[in-house]
């Protein structure tokens, strides 16, 4: 059972980790992958939108993903975006990476073996991971300018269309102790959480919605 209180503190934390950039065109797109086959979509929208000339697509696969998207998330990207009409010239795949660092540090040596240029990157995540990902990027790739993307829903529009409210608070947590964690361990900037948030998230934490968490404190 996910209770009100559960709902409203899930609302502080899906609204905390959106970045409201104002979005403009970039070097590069870059698309995380996950569970999510919306990231794919809207980086495609975003490059059809003439806001990024090429897009790289990265990810493995997860325990989340292992099942429905077999052949690696980058490449489950890929082919939705073939779907909606992204030219293959325009894509690049990076097979390999298994946590959002990866992503950063795999999705970088690709486009310098490339040859591609890269002067600012097009971030695109799922809605609860922009300030995650904005992060990581500003720890490992600091000479950049990063714009942060996802698909513009709410809260009750993406559970319904991911169909697993359980596995969405679990990942709004999970993303929410990266936030405090990951930069003691250098893997991302420090990022200043407001008091609300953090009351949010230790009472999710409290509750139960555990399962993505990477630390037993």
């Amino acid at each position: 059972m996910i209770s009100a209180q559960n709902w409203a503190d899930a609302e502080l934390l899906w609204d905390f980790q959106q970045m409201h950039h104002e979005l403009r065109p970039c070097s590069v797109a870059i698309g995380l992958g996950s569970h999510d086959l919306g990231v794919a979509e809207v980086t495609a929208d975003l490059y059809h939108r003439g806001m990024a000339p090429l897009i790289v697509f990265t990810g493995a696969t997860s325990r989340t993903t292992r099942e429905r998207m077999p052949r690696g998330e980058a490449e489950h990207y890929r082919e939705r975006a073939l779907q909606l009409k992204v030219p293959a010239s325009a894509i690049l795949v990076e097979p390999n990476a298994r946590n959002t660092g990866e992503n950063i540090r795999f999705c970088r040596e690709l486009l310098a073996d490339r040859g591609v240029h890269v002067q600012s990157v097009l971030l695109v995540s799922k809605p609860y991971e922009e300030r995650r990902a904005y992060a990581t990027v500003r720890k490992l790739w600091p000479e950049i300018e990063v714009i942060s993307a996802s698909a513009p829903v709410g809260l009750p529009e993406y559970v319904d269309s991911i169909g697993d409210p359980r596995l969405v608070l679990d990942m709004l947590v999970g993303a929410q102790e990266r936030l405090l964690v990951y930069p003691q361990q250098g893997f991302m900037i420090d990022s200043k959480v407001p008091d609300r948030v953090i009351s949010a998230y230790k009472r999710l934490r409290s509750g139960g919605f555990t399962s993505r968490i990477v630390s037993d404190s």
